[in-house]
């Protein structure tokens, strides 16, 4: 006849334990691979959707102000075409930039800054990028200015809610001109026209001013931060109804 054992208080403590250890170390397990997928997810996101990024000039005022934040459609132009009125980001082509000294930062500051650059929610370099509106397509005939002060894409004029001018200023551009975007480009232009080096003033870069489409990271989406200028950022479709396309 077998004799039951009958268990002690002290081994009733061990195996309780040794059960509280095992559950603490499945629950730092899951959450391990909560964080790893979680991670692997929004690097994905990050490299084909979304971005962010900060605004670190005042080009593009009042539509955007300086460190302002945001996310960024990377399906623009991969996937989706780019219309005219659409806010991009893009990599310098080249001259458009002044070089800038990197700056020393805090160890811990710039681990953070990795770890959130790689989700998708930090962009250390947004200034080696740029945002501009685009107001020409390839082929697109880009004149400015008319009587009244207007700016024309192939010869229709365009009355633009959104640039902001100097007090008692009407005329859109400081400086006229007459150009044809040539194929594969973007004629671009900040907001702020008088306070933006844009496709204008960046005749003698190797681009001779135009933006390569190639060069484009994808249409600003949406004002992310801070929480009082969030807002979805119209790419104004009635500016250019009516627009024909160019020869590109």
């Amino acid at each position: 006849m077998t004799e039951n054992t009958v268990p002690t208080r002290s081994s009733r403590r061990a195996t309780d334990a040794r059960r509280k250890k095992r559950g603490v170390a499945l629950f730092i397990r899951d959450l391990l691979v909560i964080f790893v997928v979680a991670l692997l997810i929004s690097f994905l996101i990050k490299t084909f959707l979304v971005r962010s990024f900060y605004i670190p000039s005042g080009s593009m005022e009042e539509t955007l102000h300086v460190n302002d934040r945001i996310l960024v459609n990377q399906l623009e132009p991969k996937l989706i075409p780019i219309d005219r009125g659409d806010v991009i980001v893009f990599k310098d082509p080249g001259g458009w930039l002044m070089p800038q000294a990197e700056t020393p930062q805090n160890p811990l500051i710039a681990s953070v800054d990795w770890l959130l650059s790689v989700v998708g929610l930090s962009a250390p370099d947004s200034n080696d990028h740029l945002i501009k509106r685009v107001i020409g397509l390839p082929g697109d005939h880009v004149v400015c200015c008319n009587a009244l002060g207007q700016m024309s894409v192939n010869g229709v004029p365009l009355d633009e809610p959104y640039i902001k001018l100097p007090p008692g200023v009407t005329k859109v551009s400081e400086d006229d001109f007459d150009t044809i975007v040539p194929p594969h480009s973007l004629w671009v232009m900040g907001d702020n026209r008088y306070n933006s080096r844009d496709s204008r003033y960046n005749g003698d870069t190797p681009g001779k001013g135009y933006v390569p489409i190639d060069n484009v990271v994808g249409r600003a989406l949406v004002i992310s931060w801070p929480i009082s200028r969030w807002a979805w950022l119209d790419d104004y479709p009635e500016v250019f109804r009516g627009v024909e396309e160019g020869e590109g």
